[in-house]
């Protein structure tokens, strides 16, 4: 083939593939305006638009769009490399709670306790003081010991001299089923008649010395209790002899027993006892026996406490005279954790004795009248409680009917002597009494009483050398480890004494003032086992009488050491 055919062959060709080449061609979304639009074009001209797709390009203008600060750091990925280990243990497959097993304490350091202790004062008023108690030691199942006690003071006035000697033995045997226990004591009190009415000429005679000696022994056995031993039982035995320095003299022996039997929520029981005393002076011997049965029955439900019982007492001797008095209880639970209210109703026979008189007013004369005193009911509520640990309460409301109620006089002849009278119609006393404690584990501890009684004598004025008003507290605070503080107020009301004028026989009353004795002390442990200690009383120094024409000691400070080994 010629040049010249070749070229005009690919001329033709050229244009023949020009005719059918197609572009993109956007469509128009609306096909009336393409009709009119169609209309408006003149023949040969392209109206379909093109549109090149072609990549990105940025341009400069694009570059305000990259982050001024670009993060230039490269950190690789860190893969740790991960061990597994494949646990031999069984998979429990129960929904029950595990079972806990207690965490093993580590062995504590026993410290074994001192048991026995020793005492030694000394200070003004001539105050001697000394205490001594032995023990045998850490024993669960059998504790002896003994104690000694002496205290002797002196005071201004002739003859105000007081003195108590104390020696105490005892011991408990623990069985199985049983304890038994046993007790024996001795208790030597000396004083003087050093009272006197300054306005007569007896006074700054001689006083006459006395002395009380008394000797104790009790014993006692009761069973432990077990589950499932709904029975109990308690018998106890007791004795005393008794004398003065002048001719009263006193023996006594007693026994009592305590049997319960538990039913469901019932408790069927009975209380017991016989006492026979013999007391004796110069111009009389009387026996003064009692017999006492207190048969009851307690119902514990689930809101309350009720107690129901008698009291029958049967005297016999130089008295004979059978009382059956009333001995009904009940406590209502206001809450199980804080508080519960008490009512009750009883009635009972208090003996009289000599050696409760003389422990009471040691300044007796001789040939005390005998006679016991019926106390025929005694009225009696109110609430108790505590919260927590730290603070606990009782307030109680009662109403008493005694006959034969004891009251101190002086002698009409030796006026530095009580003789006892009893008022022997039914008097009432409308009595009042609380108490509270606040502690505060072994740091802080406070108690508080209070007494007050209005008394409705049958026969008497007055209820002679009985107080209307009496309130104490106490106070103990360890201030560091070593050093310790306490101390101790009493207030008591006014009281009327009867005297009868020796000279013309008439009876009259003479008021006492009413008193305050705040008491305060401090121990300092120097050693492990010594600690110093001082104690000051009556710190107002306030020469008040309990007894008519009979003044306490004054300021007194004594110290001393405490000594455990």
């Amino acid at each position: 083939m010629t040049p010249s055919i070749l070229k005009y062959n690919l001329t033709i060709g050229l244009l023949v593939s020009t005719s059918i080449l197609f572009a993109q061609v956007k469509k128009s979304p609306q096909p009336s305006v393409e009709k009119s639009k169609k209309k408006e074009q003149t023949k040969g001209e392209i109206s379909e638009e093109v549109e090149v797709v072609r990549p990105y390009k940025p341009i400069l203008a694009d570059a305000v769009k990259i982050r001024i600060n670009p993060d230039l750091t490269n950190n690789p990925t860190f893969k740790p490399v991960l061990l597994y280990s494949i646990l031999d243990k069984k998979l429990a497959l129960d929904s029950n709670i595990a079972k806990l097993h207690a965490q093993k304490l580590t062995d504590e350091k026993v410290v074994d306790p001192n048991n026995n202790y020793l005492k030694l004062a000394g200070g003004n008023l001539n105050t001697s003081l000394g205490e001594l108690y032995i023990n045998n030691g850490k024993d669960e199942a059998l504790q002896v010991g003994l104690s000694i006690k002496h205290l002797a003071q002196q005071g201004n006035i002739d003859k105000q001299q007081f003195s108590r000697q104390e020696l105490s033995a005892f011991g408990r045997s623990i069985g199985a089923r049983t304890a038994l226990s046993g007790q024996f004591n001795y208790d030597r009190r000396q004083s003087y008649f050093y009272g006197f009415d300054p306005t007569l000429a007896t006074a700054g005679t001689n006083p006459a010395q006395q002395r009380f000696n008394i000797i104790k022994a009790k014993g006692e056995l009761f069973n432990h209790y077990a589950e499932g031993n709904r029975f109990s039982y308690k018998i106890n035995g007791n004795g005393y002899l008794f004398n003065d320095l002048f001719d009263a003299k006193e023996n006594n022996i007693a026994f009592a027993t305590s049997l319960h039997q538990v039913i469901y929520k019932f408790t069927f029981g009975v209380d017991a006892s016989i006492d026979l005393t013999n007391s004796k002076d110069l111009l009389y011997s009387i026996d003064n026996n009692i017999f006492k049965s207190n048969p009851h029955v307690q119902f514990q439900a689930s809101n309350f406490i009720l107690n129901i019982g008698l009291n029958i007492v049967q005297e016999y001797g130089s008295q004979n005279r059978m009382n059956i008095l009333p001995a009904v209880s009940v406590i209502l639970p206001l809450s199980s954790a804080y508080a519960s209210l008490f009512a009750g109703a009883h009635g009972d026979v208090i003996k009289t004795n000599l050696k409760n008189l003389s422990s009471e007013n040691p300044h007796l004369n001789q040939n005390i009248a005998i006679t016991n005193t019926l106390e025929k009911l005694n009225i009696y509520g109110g609430i108790k409680g505590n919260v927590g640990h730290t603070f606990g309460f009782k307030a109680t409301a009662s109403y008493k009917e005694v006959e034969n109620m004891p009251l101190f006089q002086n002698n009409s002849s030796q006026i530095n002597r009580f003789d006892v009278m009893y008022d022997p119609g039914k008097s009432t006393i409308l009595g009042l009494a609380g108490e509270f404690e606040i502690k505060a584990s072994d740091v802080f501890s406070l108690t508080g009483r209070a007494q007050a009684d209005n008394y409705k004598m049958a026969t008497e004025k007055e209820a002679w050398l009985k107080p209307t008003l009496c309130l104490g507290s106490t106070v103990k605070a360890k201030i560091s480890r070593k050093l310790s503080l306490d101390a101790e107020v009493v207030l008591n009301g006014e009281t009327n004494a009867k005297v009868i004028d020796p000279t013309n026989s008439k009876e009259k009353s003479v008021k006492i003032s009413s008193y305050t004795d705040i008491s305060a002390g401090a121990a300092y442990q120097i050693i492990k086992n010594a600690t110093l200690y001082v104690r000051a009383n009556n710190l107002l120094g306030s020469s008040y009488e309990q007894y008519l024409y009979y003044p306490k000691l004054g300021l007194g400070i004594f110290g001393g050491f405490n000594f455990s080994f």
